[in-house]
């Protein structure tokens, strides 16, 4: 994989929201807004390269039984906020504890794209104060992350970057760019998946079939037809994205410029 120099450290899929071209023109600045994974196992090189960063802020979208499990590292002067936006039993976990049921492969993407759908359909409430957190220029440096950043995360980061007017295809593919960020991690889990079905169902793991892996698949790769349905339920609910930031998440056009003003170039 060629280097993507807005990737800062692949192993905690941390990286630049910026660096990609706006619709007009213009160009998302760099160094004031990142996104990432958990940050717990980051030492040496990595960590100092994290501190570098000079962040006042972090906003992390986990639950806080996972922020308990992989706490924050300790950063100077970087405050930490907890905006836990999902709930143990989403469709995630449902599908975890379904592996190797029958007709599941053709359900998992339909699920999670459903999950993504309900972002803006039925927790926007919960995203609402974290996206007034990260356009409010006086927080920057800001990295939001959760677990693997590219669920939660991917989410803000690809509205954020409408909001700026990038294209669609532009955030669908720095949606997609955290399957070749994480690619060493998913292959890792995969196998481990993988060979805890095939234990449990009493074949080889080279003899289980594709349509048991469907959904692990699904689980850890990010797929354009989840961050693509919530483009539909924005242009569904709401007449345009003015109206979905202004009326559905509360950010007024004094903020709006501002945030624009110190992301655009």
């Amino acid at each position: 994989m060629a280097v993507d120099q807005r990737v800062l450290i692949s192993e905690a899929n941390l990286r630049q929201v910026g660096g990609v071209p706006t619709e007009d023109g213009r160009f998302v600045n760099t160094g004031l807004l990142f996104r990432s994974g958990y940050l717990s196992d980051l030492s040496g090189d990595s960590f100092n390269l994290l501190q570098g960063l000079e962040l006042r802020n972090m906003v992390d979208l986990r639950r806080p039984t996972e922020s308990q499990e992989r706490p924050h590292p300790e950063l100077l002067d970087c405050r930490v906020h907890a905006f836990s936006v999902s709930e143990d039993d989403n469709e995630f976990a449902v599908i975890a504890n379904r592996l190797g049921e029958p007709g599941l492969s053709q359900q998992a993407p339909e699920m999670i794209a459903q999950y993504f759908a309900g972002n803006i359909t039925h927790r926007l409430d919960r995203y609402r104060p974290v996206f007034q957190f990260v356009t409010n220029p006086d927080h920057y440096p800001l990295l939001f992350n959760c677990t693997a950043g590219k669920d939660r995360t991917g989410f803000v980061a690809a509205i954020v970057l409408r909001l700026l007017g990038v294209e669609e295809s532009v955030v669908v593919d720095d949606f997609l760019l955290s399957n070749e960020v994480r690619r060493a991690w998913i292959d890792q889990k995969f196998v481990e998946f993988r060979d805890r079905l095939a234990q449990e169902s009493g074949v080889a793991p080279e003899n289980l079939d594709d349509d048991v892996l469907a959904p692990l698949r699904v689980l850890l790769l990010t797929q354009a037809s989840f961050i693509e349905a919530v483009f539909a339920a924005v242009e569904r609910q709401w007449s345009s994205w003015d109206v979905f930031r202004r009326d559905g998440l509360g950010i007024d056009d004094a903020q709006f410029s501002r945030f624009q003003k110190s992301l655009l170039v």
